[in-house]
This record gives C-alpha cells, structure tokens and sequence, in this order.
C-alpha cells in the first residue's frame, strides 16, 4: 500500500508532466494556426492548376504527350509524407497504413518524408530509395519543387511508370482522411476529348505542357504537405488536449486517495489515544 508521502510525490509528479502538456497543447495550436492560414492559401492555386490540367486532356493531342499518355506499368513511384515526432496520436500510422495497402501487387519505389515513415518502410522490407528527414517549415516551399522535379526525371527516364503522393487531408480539428493521389500520368478520367474547343495554347499544345506540368507537380505536392502538417498538427493538439484531461482525472483520484488515507490515518491516531486513555481510567 502506497504512503502517504508516495502519493504527495506522484500528485507533484503528474501536475509537473500535466504543465509540460499544456506548453506542447500551446505550442501545436499556434503551429497549426500557421499551417491553416498555408493551406488555405494554397488550395485555391492547386484547384485552378488541377481544372487547367485536365481543361488540356480535351485536346487529342494532349493525350498524346508522355504526361498524359499511360504505359505499362513496370515500377510505381511513391512519396509518403508522414511524421517526424511522436504524441501525434494514430496519425502516422493511417497514412503508412493506407500507403502500405495501396503498395501492393506493385513493385514500388518509396520516397518518405519523416522518419516514422522511414522506420516503418524498413521494418516491412520495402523499397526506400530516399528519405527526408527534419525538413524545416521554411524550406517545404522550394523542398516540394525539387522533390517534383526529381519525381519528373525519373518518369521521363522511364526508371518510374507512375507517381503516387500519399498524404493526411485536412477536414477539421477532428477529422484528417489518408489518401492517394496519382500524379504522373495525369489523371483523365472522365475527360472527354473535344477538338472543337476555341482554346488557343501559345506557342503549342505540347510546349505549354511541358511547363504547366511541373507547376501542376510543385503546387499538388506543396498542397499535399500542407494537408499533412495541419492535419498532424490538429493531432498533436488533440493528443495534448486528452492528456491533459486524463492528467486532471489522476490528480483528482490520487487527492482522494491521500485524503481517505490521511482520515484514516488521524481517525487511527484517535483511536489509539482515546483507547490509551480507556486504559489509564481503568487502571486507576
């Protein structure tokens, strides 16, 4: 049975563990007030680049180029943003887990973003060829253009026959859904092909790919990263926000506890005098 000393120290010891949690809960609402202010910015740009994407694949000839056209599919890029830190609740493990069910039947090439992601790939035997780790906040921006323009290589290289972002949309504070977007080729379903478009495209249709593409690729993996850092972000805060309710719940409990056991202890040291005191009377 613990002491009443041994209870006094775990009450001090929560309420210490309960301030660290308060700082975190602060610290992940003012980050993920950045990050929504970010996201915001950023969706309306990816959404017209995304109608200007697929506006082009009305064009017969658009279909034709190496960015729209499909081939057979011998080995599938995939870059998987996850997190680097912990307390973020199952955040990571949705993303890797839908990541991971996507994979398969493909011979996959994996790029990812944070190192929980990167021990999870290793762990399970997958093909890693990079991993980004710490990225900095200030540096997502030009990081995702040169991420977009490595992935563009390796398909005009033929080394990758498609290209997967895997990332964590953001909803609200209490929702963020894992997903997978394809990228390369671009996605034309539900396009169709209209000649007849009075759409002039200076100087060409296959010149004005070429250039609009890697924009397209920058803009949806800068949105994607977003996506993912307010939506870990929004756990993070949720985790802290629980943790420190559960912190109240323990403190709550152990206050009772040492209070029963101090009653029990003074009600006790009563005892012991009053029946000290029976037994001198009777003596006497």
């Amino acid at each position: 049975m613990s002491s009443l000393r041994d209870i006094k120290r775990r009450i001090a010891n929560v309420g210490t563990t309960q301030q660290m949690v308060k700082a975190m809960y602060m610290i992940a609402s003012t980050k993920l007030h950045k990050a929504r202010a970010q996201l915001e910015g950023v969706r309306p740009i990816y959404r017209e680049l995304s109608r200007v994407v697929r506006e082009l694949a009305r064009q017969g000839k658009a279909r034709k180029h190496v960015f729209y056209r499909g081939r057979e599919v011998r080995s599938s890029l995939y870059i998987v943003l996850t997190s680097d830190r912990g307390f973020s609740g199952s955040y990571s493990a949705g993303i890797m887990t839908r990541a991971l069910e996507h994979m398969e039947e493909k011979n996959e090439k994996i790029l990812v973003v944070g190192s929980k992601g990167h021990q999870f790939f290793k762990k399970r035997g997958k093909n890693i060829i990079g991993t980004i780790i710490n990225l900095p906040d200030a540096q997502v921006y030009y990081g995702s253009e040169s991420i977009a323009h490595w992935a563009i290589d390796l398909y005009l290289a033929g080394e990758v026959d498609e290209v997967f972002i895997v990332y964590t949309r953001f909803e609200t504070l209490l929702s963020y859904v894992p997903c997978v977007d394809r990228l390369l080729p671009v996605d034309i379903s539900g396009v169709e092909v209209d000649d007849h478009e009075h759409i002039k495209y200076e100087p060409d249709v296959n010149t004005f790919i070429d250039n609009v593409i890697p924009l397209y690729m920058h803009m949806s993996l800068f949105r994607a990263f977003s996506e993912s850092h307010t939506s870990e972000e929004a756990a993070r805060m949720v985790s802290m926000d629980t943790a420190e309710k559960n912190a109240d719940d323990m403190i709550r409990k152990l206050t009772r506890m040492y209070n029963r056991r101090r009653q029990a202890a003074i009600t006790q040291e009563i005892n012991e005098i009053v029946g000290s005191a029976t037994m001198l009377n009777v003596e006497d």
